[in-house]
């Protein structure tokens, strides 16, 4: 957890011992050379910053005679970064595959690093930053709208206040004045926007985006003993539980990205490792009876 207890340092101080920490634990090790030339600092200024670190928090690094560099201690204790294991991955592939990702510079020595080869989305930036403003500025849109029950598109009027991803798709989370309720709108989808007037509903009447419900994940009870362990293992379980708390307008895109939103028994165990445990309860919220 990120310390609080150095309020006195000033940004850049703090900035200089967030990299220290992070390429200290990711790699291993961190050089003067690092220092200057990540953060841009002259030798004196890096050597300055690698002592105070070291009298700040003692045992957290130390000068390795025989590597010529600084290496993580075992009293070592984050304080200025969160270590994150799963957005550590997230920063790495991203670098891998030429994406923009912030601070990039800390990383070295990145691995080779394959994804899913997704198709791209059809996304126009215009609809997509006047989506953005509406929902900022709490405006109304007027719509040109790809539904896939028509053959052509249609008009809509829309009140956008919210974004969300599917894991494949972006929506805008929006009050349509057609059918007088809040549901999701795919960009892609979106022809043309065009900026209306103030928008007449707020996002607390939005109920399903507001309200959540918890999936108690299990293993698979046909998987066996092993297997059931290594399921555990991959979705972090705890007494065989893992909890995920989602929002009711996403319960349908979670459970269909999980495998859960069919009967357990039309896929093999070894295929379908996971089981929802509250099944009553979690279908119920969306008006449907458990498959």
């Amino acid at each position: 957890m990120v310390d609080d207890a150095h309020t006195q340092l000033t940004r850049w101080q703090r900035d200089r011992r967030a990299f220290i920490e992070h390429r200290l634990f990711w790699h291993g090790s961190i050089g003067l050379a690092d220092l200057m030339s990540v953060m841009e600092i002259s030798r004196a200024q890096a050597s300055k910053d690698i002592n105070a670190y070291i009298a700040d928090h003692p045992n957290h690094l130390f000068y390795d005679k025989s590597e010529r560099t600084y290496v993580m201690g075992s009293g070592f204790t984050p304080h200025y970064i969160v270590i994150d294991a799963a957005e550590h991955l997230e920063s790495l592939s991203a670098v891998a595959n030429g994406a923009p990702v912030a601070n990039a510079d800390w990383i070295i020595d990145p691995p080779d690093i394959l994804r899913l080869s997704l198709p791209a989305r059809g996304l126009d930036p215009v609809v997509v930053r006047t989506v953005l403003h509406a929902c900022t500025g709490k405006r109304g849109l007027e719509i040109s709208y790809q539904s896939m029950s028509a053959e052509t598109p249609s008009r809509r009027e829309i009140e956008p206040h919210a974004l969300a991803h599917d894991g494949f798709r972006w929506h805008a989370r929006a009050f349509c004045l057609k059918d007088q309720v809040f549901k999701d709108f795919v960009l892609s989808r979106m022809m043309e926007a065009t900026p209306a007037g103030p928008a007449t509903s707020a996002p607390e009447q939005d109920h399903a985006w507001s309200e959540t419900i918890t999936l108690q994940i299990a293993a698979h009870p046909d998987l066996s003993a092993g297997q059931r362990r290594i399921t555990e293992l991959d979705y972090g379980m705890a007494d065989g539980v893992a909890e995920l708390v989602v929002r009711k307008c996403m319960l349908f895109y979670n459970l269909k990205r999980l495998g859960l939103d069919t009967c357990p028994a039309t896929r093999a165990p070894q295929d379908q490792q996971i089981v929802l445990r509250n099944a009553d309860e979690v279908f119920a919220a969306m008006g449907r009876k458990a498959p």
